[in-house]
């Protein structure tokens, strides 16, 4: 059995996607639609034989998405939208609920924008791009997966600074840690390609890309990482 999941990251003004064939995780299509909001907004769509490019206006995330799916059946990579199974969604900010990633429910939904206050810049437009792929595709069901959760294994020496405590308990600063979902997947491809079991594997990992940071992981589980309560430490 195969499901079709579609992949989102929304940015501010970026909508980054993929399509996979699940569990396999053959890529069926992937792509980048940026500078939305401007007049000369580019979108990139990409299979295994082909490559389209495109200049136009998008005006709002809500054409994006609208333009993104459309593509999807226009270009034959689908010949419907009902084929798509699930959709997943990069949320940068989780918290300490989640713990894991989630099935979107409206509760779900309130929460990661109640959690902008610790993620002003990504929440929101995180929440914009489940709210929208709910209501283009009502019928599919949305996941959540928060770059924070990994790092909710934390002991407290780890996550707690040297603060007084009423700057935990009543701001909630407090070490989250970021790219949990990079570091989740290094180790887990490390385990498999050494064979030996995700449970004996000590290692640290480093995701070095436009924001960088590491990450000491003992049985599959995050003792510690450099990011806090912002990326900023990196």
């Amino acid at each position: 059995m195969t499901y079709k999941i579609m992949a989102i990251n929304a940015g501010s003004s970026s909508l980054k996607f993929q399509l996979l064939n699940m569990p396999q995780g053959a890529l069926l299509c992937q792509g980048l639609i940026e500078r939305i909001g401007l007049p000369e907004a580019r979108f990139t769509l990409k299979t295994s034989a082909q490559k389209w490019q495109e200049t136009l206006p998008i005006a709002d995330h809500h054409e994006a998405v609208t333009l993104l799916l459309e593509a999807l059946t226009g270009r034959g990579i689908l010949s419907s939208l009902q084929e798509i199974d699930g959709v997943g969604h990069r949320v940068a900010h989780g918290g300490e609920r989640f713990k894991d990633a989630a099935l979107v429910c409206d509760d779900t939904l309130r929460e990661i924008e109640r959690l902008a206050e610790l993620a002003p810049l990504h929440n929101p437009v995180n929440a914009l791009g489940i709210r929208l792929f709910r209501q283009l595709l009502p019928a599919v069901p949305a996941v959540a997966v928060f770059d924070t959760a990994f790092h909710q294994t934390l002991a407290p020496e780890a996550w707690l600074y040297p603060l007084p405590w009423r700057y935990y308990a009543e701001l909630g600063i407090r070490r989250y840690g970021f790219h949990g979902t990079s570091h989740h997947y290094v180790s887990s491809a490390l385990a498999e390609k050494l064979g030996v079991p995700l449970s004996a594997l000590r290692v640290v990992s480093c995701h070095l890309g436009n924001g960088c940071s590491v990450c000491a992981i003992k049985g599959g589980q995050s003792v510690n990482t450099s990011m806090g309560f912002t990326p900023s430490p990196g």
